[in-house]
């Protein structure tokens, strides 16, 4: 087995001058940070007293799927000879609150569009979303099923 390391920096810039002395009393706001990377502002979601114009950790995750889904489609298609053009997702995820304030998500479902070059690459476009699903680091590493519903187009 090979491992595979990974460093990220997050840092509160929530602190409105009394910490978190009250639930109300501080904001949700952080950096994601990697060395050499641009940096990312989060927050949490409206929903949790965050601020809707930034990143939360539940768009980060929905992010991360469909992300490495496409990484991998795109790679096995390339192996393929398989030529996509373009490539966009729409992905959706339900993330169930429970009674204690405490939660998980309990689906994600993928919807790319893929654009290829010929009609003859059509049926093995839409058969290698299966095989990145397999492969996708991120979907092997969730407890329930990231689905995936490709639309692929000739263009």
């Amino acid at each position: 087995m090979k491992n595979h390391h990974y460093k990220i920096t997050i840092q509160w810039s929530g602190n409105k001058g009394t910490g978190t002395s009250n639930y109300r009393d501080y904001e949700r706001s952080h950096t994601i940070s990697v060395e050499n990377k641009p940096t990312i502002e989060g927050s949490s979601d409206p929903s949790f007293r965050g601020d809707k114009t930034k990143y939360n950790p539940e768009e980060m995750f929905l992010s991360s799927l469909s992300s490495c889904h496409m990484l991998w489609y795109l790679h096995f298609c390339s192996e393929a000879g398989i030529i996509v053009t373009d490539y966009i997702d729409e992905a959706t995820g339900t993330m169930a609150e429970t009674a204690n304030g405490s939660g998980h998500f309990t689906e994600v479902t993928l919807y790319p569009t893929v654009i290829v070059s010929n009609e003859s690459m059509v049926e093995k476009a839409k058969e290698l979303h299966h095989k990145a699903n397999e492969f996708c680091f991120i979907a092997n590493s969730v407890n329930f099923k990231v689905k995936h519903i490709p639309t692929v187009l000739v263009k």
